[in-house]
């Protein structure tokens, strides 16, 4: 789907960075599917399967999804720039 979008610039370049991405859109994609993929997951753990929080930690070995290994970002927190997300 074509749109047009205003994107910070500076945060579109540091997630092409942090992820590899060759393109804008694939920057975007990433950012979205992520999004989605670390939400989805707050519901799953939120819900907490019927485990305790150490059980979920020991339950959940992300050698197992090799496709995080080859996209996981170096970042482990949201870098703090006085803006709440989403952007405007």
């Amino acid at each position: 789907m074509k749109m047009t979008m205003h994107i910070d610039e500076d945060v579109l370049k540091r997630v092409m960075k942090v992820t590899g991405a060759k393109t804008k859109t694939a920057a975007v994609e990433f950012a979205l599917t992520d999004m989605a993929r670390r939400h989805k997951m707050k519901e799953l753990f939120s819900a907490g399967l019927g485990l305790t929080p150490e059980e979920l930690k020991n339950a959940f070995d992300p050698k197992s999804y090799p496709e995080l290994e080859s996209t996981a970002s170096p970042v482990t927190k949201a870098p703090r720039h006085g803006k709440s997300f989403p952007p405007r």
